[in-house]
């Protein structure tokens, strides 16, 4: 299976290919991009007797669903201690029911579909190493305990790090994703639904009550579309209020075979991450963490080394098996965004600002749309409307991001590298050169061959960075991402990088 990077995830051993299917005339709903979102909303939507298309740029499971560590929890990132606190208790009570929910959703379709995808339920641990961590532990006990959350303190954990305070909550599970994902692809076809792989969106118009949905395979028409890209194509408010981040994450197998059952985290900032995932009767430590920003670190491979690094202080570490990034988008307020897109009718819907959750939110927006487009009204209240309107909520993180987006428009006037850089780029490398008055992404491929495009991300014109460890180009304002030669990998952009021609005679290494 291809995914949005040059490293391979543990996943990716699995691959599916869809049906043939001849295209309708029209649709009652087209579902973009085929991860764990698109797949489910897809599948409830066909089970209610709308007629679905499922369209996705690449293959099933390409973006982040592909790359996820695959955390079933309630506990979440955003704690329920600052959603009291930034909303409600009674939104806190919506948030913790809908996270149960999705678990419950889970196994009902291992259980009515009879997926073999290795789930298996296990509690979860989060321990606090100092005073400072123990005061923000209780608060998460408190505020969870409150919205009915299984959790209470213990002495013991899985794991030998000196810790002050540990808090056990059950209720908690992991799976194989990409298993999970292609046996509910399956069903989706057995009920009469369409797949349409290799198939990029470009756009989406309303005319009257239909819309029409141009695509690099041709023109088609629905009724509502709904977004499942993580974050939406185009320009939108949406763009504003989600940060694109990216996590580490390595498989590791170990000399004395001791795999902690548990999902267990650490109250770092950012937080270190653990559990265990046998497949095929093959056991592998999963471990994740130092995530930044995307387009913010300049040498991402060395992220690699320090998390192993500090696996080996935890666990006896025989090799590593993977190792991979992923992205993921986080609201301003640390709740998703479900719902109708903003700015549009309601024959558009969206889902992204999933944070860490991906897998979790992603059955609960699979819930919301299809309640949603099929009885116009919502389940929570409205909680994850993207068009919700918080004066306080999120509001320091929504100053924070935009104020990153703004340096990274102005960025790309001061740029002083000149075309000599070229030959100093080593195979594997990127970098912005300035070259005749304008800005270029310039990466060198491993055979040494030189892929120039424009610099300037094709979704709002920021500047583009390099993720070396990915091999690809990456929009540090809206998490846009494309590959050496400008292809898109990852939304919110559309449009490919436009090439820029060099000289044959740079082109050597």
């Amino acid at each position: 299976m291809k995914r949005d990077g040059s490293t391979i995830s543990l996943w990716q051993t699995e691959s599916f290919v869809p049906s043939p299917i001849t295209l309708s005339n029209s649709y009652d709903v087209i579902i973009v991009g085929a991860g764990m979102t698109g797949v489910n909303t897809a599948l409830m939507l066909q089970k209610t007797g709308k007629k679905c298309l499922l369209v996705e740029a690449f293959n099933l499971g390409f973006g982040t669903t592909g790359g996820t560590t695959a955390h079933l929890n309630t506990l979440l990132d955003t704690p329920y201690s600052s959603i009291t606190k930034n909303f409600s208790e009674d939104a806190a009570k919506i948030v913790a029911d809908a996270a149960t929910g999705a678990i419950k959703l889970i196994e009902q379709n291992i259980l009515n579909y009879t997926i073999q995808c290795d789930y298996k339920s296990a509690p979860a641990y989060l321990y606090a190493q100092d005073e400072k961590e123990v005061s923000a532990l209780d608060e998460i006990c408190e505020s969870g305990k409150k919205v009915g959350i299984d959790m209470n303190y213990i002495s013991t954990l899985p794991i030998t790090v000196p810790f002050a305070k540990v808090l056990k909550v059950e209720g908690q599970a992991k799976f194989h994703p990409i298993k999970y994902l292609i046996a509910l692809a399956s069903e989706f076809e057995k009920i009469g639904g369409h797949i349409l792989t290799d198939c990029a969106v470009q756009d989406a118009e309303q005319n009257q009550n239909t819309i029409t949905v141009h695509t690099s395979r041709g023109v088609m028409n629905c009724l509502k579309i709904v977004y499942a890209t993580h974050i939406p194509p185009g320009i939108n408010l949406l763009h504003l209020r989600c940060a694109p981040w990216r996590s580490y994450a390595i498989s590791v197998k170990l000399n004395n075979d001791q795999y902690p059952g548990a999902l267990i985290y650490d109250m770092k900032d950012p937080y270190y991450y653990y559990r265990t995932q046998v497949i095929d009767e093959e056991p592998y430590l999963i471990a994740g963490g130092k995530d930044h920003k995307t387009g913010d670190v300049q040498n991402a491979w060395v992220l690699f080394t320090k998390l192993r690094a500090h696996v080996e202080t935890i666990f006896d570490v025989k090799e590593i098996t993977h190792q991979w990034s992923s992205q993921y988008f986080e609201s301003a307020d640390g709740l998703p965004y479900i719902g109708v897109l903003p700015g549009k009718t309601d024959s558009f819907y969206v889902a992204t600002g999933f944070g860490g959750n991906g897998m979790i939110y992603a059955h609960v927006a699979a819930k919301e749309l299809t309640n949603l487009i099929t009885n116009h009204e919502s389940q929570f209240d409205n909680l994850f409307s993207p068009s919700r309107i918080k004066p306080i909520a999120g509001f320091a993180n929504f100053v924070d991001h935009n104020k990153d987006v703004v340096k990274h428009f102005l960025g790309k006037y001061f740029s002083v590298e000149t075309l000599e850089v070229l030959a100093e780029i080593a195979p594997g490398d990127g970098k912005v050169v300035k070259m005749d008055n304008a800005h270029v992404a310039v990466s060198k491929d491993m055979n040494g061959k030189i892929h120039a495009v424009s610099s300037v991300c094709t979704h709002m014109k920021c500047d583009v960075n390099w993720n070396n460890a990915e091999h690809a180009w990456e929009c540090p304002c809206h998490g846009a991402r494309y590959s050496m030669d400008g292809k898109v990998l990852t939304g919110p952009a559309s449009h490919n990088l436009e090439p820029v021609k060099l000289n044959e005679a740079v082109e050597t290494n």
